[in-house]
């Protein structure tokens, strides 16, 4: 038994966020049915690829975003693929897509069609910038999505251009925000006994995030005061990222404490020098600067894991900036049960990343990998009562089986 279980899922969503929001949902047991389009999700075009080999079957990032699930190649544009929509659409407890605004009206497929085969079934439309609104057709990209509400005015050096957290996480974060709101319209159904149109944005996920935006949103609203960008490691004693032996280590706020700073390091004669402890002379560039060089002597003949350790004895603000490698090997992840394995009927056994988090019953599982393109199609229209011509028809438009 899993919490989701009973829960059926129309999965209409592409790239990162949408399915990502609904991953969650499947890997907690709800029965997840992936539409995708002739040609596949994009995703599975993009990397990383298992032996660095471009292959649709083998993108990391598609394995990991559509575990648990079932997918069903279905051309919504053809009489065949809406008549097979509709049959899923009958048995669905939740809808969710993530195309432009306003195509599932187009195709014949939107909010008031589905109301009117299954008034029980919520629609969960995912777009860049919400189903209208003067951004409502622009395209949005990770970088845009943490430019244009996001934190990146603030991070970077002050004499640089800004920049964005690493990768997709942007993208990652509003997809969990998103899997929230799907949660609330499954219970309103439930409880109300009527389905509803929940319209979300990526770019209001990050907007109302709180990655240090409600502060500094508010400060600017009230004083017209702008946040700037943080100098690096000259802008405390320590503050930023400094290099060590093994990569690199990053202190937040930790020269706030110099007493615990001067813990952390053993208490070495240039430290005791009284202008350090001087806090008008704290804040002088000239200071910082001179501080931070002997400070780098220390950080580079110490691991990234000795820094850290030293930091939390002393009970100082700091962290490792841990590779994807450190991580896979790290003994609390690998401890914890973090990492867990499936076998891939193309890449073979596959170690990925698992559970988010650990329930004390009806948890986390994997029923299945990721799917082959189209793996499911028959499977899934023959659940529905679609009749054997209208389930070839589909088939034959979609190129997969």
């Amino acid at each position: 038994m899993q919490a989701l279980d009973n829960v059926v899922v129309l999965d209409l969503t592409h790239h990162i966020a949408g399915p990502y929001a609904t991953k969650l949902l499947a890997d907690f047991g709800a029965d997840v049915v992936k539409v995708e389009r002739p040609g596949g999700d994009v995703a599975r075009r993009l990397g990383p690829f298992q032996g660095d080999e471009p292959h649709i079957e083998k993108s990391g990032l598609f394995f990991f975003l559509n575990t648990n699930k079932r997918s069903a190649v279905i051309d919504l544009k053809t009489p065949a693929g809406k008549e097979a929509f509709t049959a899923l659409a009958r048995r669905a407890d939740l809808i969710v897509e993530s195309f432009r605004p306003g195509t599932m009206d187009r195709l014949g497929i939107g909010w008031e069609y589905i109301r009117s085969v299954n008034p029980k079934a919520s629609l969960i439309s995912i777009s860049n910038f919400g189903k209208d609104g003067p951004y409502r057709d622009y395209n949005l990209t990770e970088l845009v999505l943490y430019g244009f509400a996001g934190e990146m005015y603030s991070m970077g050096m002050t004499d640089r251009e800004p920049v964005k957290m690493a990768g997709t996480a942007a993208l990652f974060e509003s997809g969990a925000a998103s899997s929230v709101a799907i949660m609330g319209a499954l219970w309103g159904a439930k409880r109300n006994g009527s389905g509803q149109h929940v319209d979300i944005a990526l770019a209001e996920t990050q907007a109302g995030g709180v990655d240090r935006r409600h502060a500094t949103a508010i400060a600017s609203q009230f004083s017209g005061r702008k946040t700037l960008r943080a100098a690096g490691a000259a802008s405390g004693m320590p503050g930023g990222i400094y290099p060590c032996a093994d990569g690199y280590v990053d202190f937040t706020n930790a020269g706030l404490r110099p007493d615990r700073v001067l813990d952390m390091i053993g208490a070495p004669e240039w430290a005791l020098d009284p202008m350090y402890s001087d806090p008008i002379q704290r804040l002088q560039p000239a200071t910082i600067e001179e501080w931070n060089a002997n400070f780098l002597g220390w950080c580079v003949e110490r691991t990234k894991r000795e820094i850290w350790t030293e930091a939390r004895r002393a009970r100082v603000m700091c962290g490792p900036l841990f590779t994807m490698q450190d991580l896979f090997e790290d003994d609390h992840f690998r401890g914890r049960g973090f990492w867990a394995k499936a076998e891939h009927p193309v890449m073979g056994e596959v170690e990925f990343p698992g559970r988010p988090l650990i329930m004390a019953q009806a948890g986390w599982a994997v029923r299945r990998t990721a799917p082959l393109l189209g793996q499911h199609t028959r499977e899934v229209l023959e659940e529905t009562g679609l009749s054997a011509a209208t389930i070839a028809t589909v088939i034959a438009e979609g190129g997969r089986s």
